[in-house]
């Protein structure tokens, strides 16, 4: 697994790496804010439907075939934007990073629950988990080193190391016969358009094009109970266990790439924090979730996906709170406590897609994971963009947390606090609907309801 995890390191990085240097990208074009954080946008939503759209690829086309695609467009995309002269040859180059970047989350993980026994499935997704926390960990302090020794175009090279890995990756992965079916062709345009129009709606809060986007989906709905062979099989979605888990996965994971979207702008505005500082208040809870990611993929082993899903809500919900709490207090309180929403969060990212694959059936493995990883990511870009919305609105006399004793810091405080309840909604949902009546490691069949 390692030439996985360490492609995956670098793939995360590069989605992270480059938030730290928006400013810097806005100086060099001369752009706005809300013109320069389509360097954001645009690669969140090719990466959300990036990840779907290979996921029903997987299906019929070997996995081996599919990864090496994927690396060689985000190469050709880092080696354009380190190019691009202008601000649309950038954006593009990110999209075309996107595009091939999208292939190595989803795929990594179909390749833990397709092709390692089930006893294993849980650490492996945890070394991925761990993987992931390490390079969201490392990015931003990565980001603005490299921003500040070279310049903010050196950050496109960084991804070039994935090359490096690609020869172990193929022969890693095992050879596989193609797998020819009929490819839904327009019902991946509607989901791909659809979906694409709801994202950059409400990222860039465009009401008109979420309606648009609506209409759209409603198309694909109706699309995907017509057709004999539809790009998604409206099935997945009857299986309580696959449709739970979903909805779980938007409301724990997408409130945690809120707070990590949230807590760089509260450390800079309460402790005029840059980049260093930042990446060094993140980074103990980036080291620990990837020390616990491991432990808690063992754990998944041990207790079933669908039991650590509880698990690593309630420790992430513990987390929120207590970052709610200590919000205002010394940046090293504040990091101390910042580690248990990554353990969680870790936790999570085991046992969500442990239970996701366990729940359908292996013919169905590659479109249901992928469909699981436009829903993982797709969440942190709406929740990212709510919470930027209240934060824009500013301060507040109000204070939903009780406990939390610092009047100056009571808006961030109550951006933490309200994640902490949702996430709390999500293990009581999961709980109720029945979803953990049949743990154990192999556990996560799904039923029909």
């Amino acid at each position: 697994t390692l030439p996985l995890a360490v492609t995956i390191f670098f793939s995360v990085l590069n989605g992270v790496m480059f938030n730290v240097a928006i400013p810097e990208i806005a100086s060099t074009f001369g752009l706005i804010p809300s013109q320069v954080s389509w360097v954001m946008t645009a690669y969140m939503v090719t990466f959300a439907l990036g990840a779907l759209i290979y996921g029903k690829l997987a299906d019929s086309i070997p996995v081996k075939r599919l990864i090496t695609t994927g690396l060689v467009l985000l190469n050709l995309g880092s080696v354009l934007g380190f190019f691009a002269g202008n601000y649309p040859l950038l954006i593009a180059a990110r999209v075309l990073q996107a595009s091939g970047g999208a292939a190595i989350p989803a795929l990594a993980m179909l390749v833990a629950t397709r092709y390692f026994p089930q006893e294993h499935k849980g650490r492996v997704l945890g070394v991925i988990a761990a993987t992931v926390s390490v390079a969201a960990g490392v990015g931003p302090i990565m980001g603005g080193f490299i921003t500040d020794a070279l310049h903010w175009r050196f950050l496109f090279l960084v991804t070039l190391l994935t090359l490096c890995t690609l020869p172990f990756l193929r022969a890693m992965l095992p050879s596989e016969e193609p797998r020819p079916k009929v490819f839904d062709l327009i019902g991946c345009v509607l989901i791909v358009s659809g979906v694409g129009c709801l994202l950059v709606a409400v990222t860039q809060g465009l009401l008109t094009l979420g309606l648009v986007s609506l209409i759209i989906l409603a198309g694909f709905i109706y699309r995907i109970q017509t057709v004999s062979d539809p790009f998604i099989h409206p099935m997945l979605f009857k299986i309580a266990s696959y449709r739970n888990t979903i909805i779980v996965t938007v409301l724990t994971t997408g409130g945690m790439f809120g707070v990590m979207f949230a807590t760089p702008i509260m450390l800079s505005d309460l402790w005029g924090m840059g980049a260093g500082g930042i990446g060094l208040v993140m980074f103990p809870g980036a080291i620990s979730a990837a020390v616990m990611g491991r432990v808690g993929g063992g754990m998944v082993d041990t207790l079933g996906g669908k039991r650590m899903i509880l698990v690593g809500a309630l420790v992430l919900a513990i987390g929120h709170l207590a970052s709610s709490t200590a919000v205002g207090s010394a940046p090293g309180v504040f990091a101390a406590v910042l580690v248990l929403s990554y353990v969680g969060f870790s936790f999570l990212q085991s046992a969500l897609p442990h239970t996701v694959s366990s729940a359908i059936p292996p013919e169905h493995t590659g479109v249901a994971m992928g469909t699981y990883s436009m829903f993982f990511f797709s969440s942190g870009s709406f929740f990212a963009s709510v919470i930027g919305r209240v934060l824009d609105a500013g301060q507040t006399e109000m204070t939903l947390n009780p406990l939390s004793p610092f009047t100056e810091a009571r808006l961030y405080s109550n951006v933490f606090f309200v994640l902490a309840v949702i996430v709390v909604i999500a293990a009581v949902f999961f709980r109720l609907s029945g979803a953990t009546s049949s743990g154990g490691a192999a556990s996560g069949g799904g039923h029909a309801s």
